[in-house]
């Protein structure tokens, strides 16, 4: 949402979003900065986005308004600072000093855009710069320009870079959301792009329109048939267990521990979509 717009602040309340990031970067014009902190401040002490994760996109400290974006984020009650084009563990690092300086202490957790050949190439090391981190964010759009590569249909250019954020993401334990698709009138691509994502391993996806926001919210959230799958595989394992057998079969396929830790996530994911929107589990 980017902060300079009144409306999309307010409306970012009612959207069946997890989580609202109020933009600071790109989507802001340099003129108009300023002016937008000054309304992200005041729609955050207005508050009224529930249960909604809350983060801020900054600009880079390269830019004249990185350092007061960092400062400013440190006195906002915010979950997470999205840092934008992050392509070194240094990177990491200034920003982590620079809001520590002023006066941030375990929150906000950084999410990290990896939307460059170069944040690609160091992904790992950027996983790992800071305790800090809490996701890695693909910024597709800005990887698939600097690639000399516009997104087609299948986005098989951004394929490797998408399977290294996420690599680099798992293997440090952190969330890894999927990149933005750009073109709103292509609902058919958006939706095979949420459904790509989420077959690779992805946690959601980076929308910039609420019209997205349903599809990516069914195709990312277990099913009702997974989640009926996942019960009976856990139910199956415990009694393989209880009989003195790590492994069991469910619907012709083999379980065993692993599978059943799967499944418990799938089941703990379902949880907290149904405490976020107030509703039943799924």
């Amino acid at each position: 949402m980017p902060g300079s717009n009144a409306r999309a602040l307010t409306k970012a309340r009612t959207l069946d979003a997890d989580v609202v990031i109020f933009d600071l970067e790109d989507a802001v014009a340099p003129a108009q900065k300023e002016g937008a902190r000054e309304a992200i401040a005041a729609a955050l002490k207005e508050g009224g986005y529930g249960a909604r994760e809350l983060a801020l996109r900054v600009n880079t400290l390269a830019t004249p308004w990185g350092a007061a974006d960092l400062a400013f984020a440190a006195s906002l009650p915010i979950d997470g600072l999205l840092l934008p084009k992050v392509e070194s563990a240094d990177d990491v690092a200034r920003a982590v000093h620079a809001l520590e300086a002023a006066g941030a202490r375990a929150t906000p957790r950084l999410w990290c855009m990896i939307e460059t050949p170069k944040g690609v190439l160091h992904a790992e090391a950027i996983a790992a710069a800071s305790p800090r981190i809490e996701a890695l964010v693909m910024g597709t759009a800005d990887l698939a320009k600097d690639l000399h590569a516009p997104e087609p249909a299948d986005r098989a250019a951004l394929l490797p870079a998408l399977a290294l954020g996420l690599l680099a993401a798992r293997a440090y334990g952190l969330a890894a959301l999927d990149g933005i698709h750009a073109d709103l009138d292509d609902d058919a691509g958006f939706e095979a792009a949420c459904r790509q994502g989420r077959a690779m391993g992805f946690d959601g996806k980076s929308l910039i329109h609420p019209k997205t926001i349903a599809t990516a919210n069914h195709i990312f959230a277990p099913s009702p048939e997974e989640l009926a799958r996942a019960r009976r595989m856990i139910a199956a394992h415990e009694d393989a267990v209880a009989k003195g057998s790590g492994v069991t079969l469910v619907d012709g396929r083999l379980v065993e521990r692993l599978h059943v830790e799967e499944a418990q996530r799938l089941l703990a994911l379902a949880d907290a979509i149904a405490a976020r929107s107030g509703g039943a589990a799924i």
